[in-house]
């Protein structure tokens, strides 16, 4: 079964294009580091990228490799105050990945799919 995380993940994928062109990525490294989504060196290698659609290319490049369990629901998280149209964009996109899901028995307690 595939986790929230994962999900977020193929969907950040295909809205890369207008993330990078809409999204200065500053304030969101800097909520990223603070909670300890990107490292140190990441941090430092972001900061030395003048471009803003560059730098937020390479942040969604590192944050595609990492192993951090909930990074993309940090990432997301971290667009809500200021590009809440992006996270809307996400959450309709979860929303057509559930309403497509086959529905799962849950009668016994466990989540099996019919």
């Amino acid at each position: 079964m595939e986790s929230e995380n994962d999900t977020l993940k193929e969907i950040f994928r295909a809205l890369q294009p207008s993330i990078a062109k809409d999204v200065n990525p500053d304030s969101i490294i800097d909520v990223l580091y603070s909670k300890n989504i990107i490292s140190d060196d990441d941090n430092y290698d972001l900061c030395q990228v003048p471009d803003s659609r560059k730098k937020c290319r390479k942040l969604m490049s590192r944050l595609h490799l990492s192993s951090h369990p909930q990074v993309f629901i940090e990432f997301r998280a971290a667009l809500v105050d200021n590009y809440n149209w992006i996270v809307t964009k996400i959450d309709e996109q979860i929303a057509l990945r559930t309403a497509q899901s086959p529905p799962l028995d849950r009668s016994d307690g466990k989540c099996t799919v019919l």
